[in-house]
C-alpha cells in the first residue's frame, strides 16, 4: 500500500513539472488517502502484532 502512495506521489510530482494541474490534484489526493490508510494499518499492526499467546 505504501508503494501505491509513493507511486501516486511521483505521478503528482511529474505532472506538476509538466503543468497538468488537474492530474496533480487527483494524484496528490489519492496519495494522501493511501498514505493515511497505510499509516493506520501500520499502527494497528504494531499494537496487535506484539500480543503473543502462550
Amino acid at each position: 500500500m505504501l508503494g501505491w502512495a509513493i507511486m501516486f506521489l511521483i505521478i503528482a510530482l511529474v505532472a506538476g513539472v509538466f503543468g497538468f494541474f488537474g492530474i496533480v490534484s487527483a494524484a496528490v489526493g489519492i496519495a494522501k488517502v493511501l498514505f493515511f490508510v497505510f499509516l493506520i494499518m501500520f499502527v494497528v499492526s504494531l499494537i496487535f502484532g506484539r500480543r503473543r499467546s502462550i
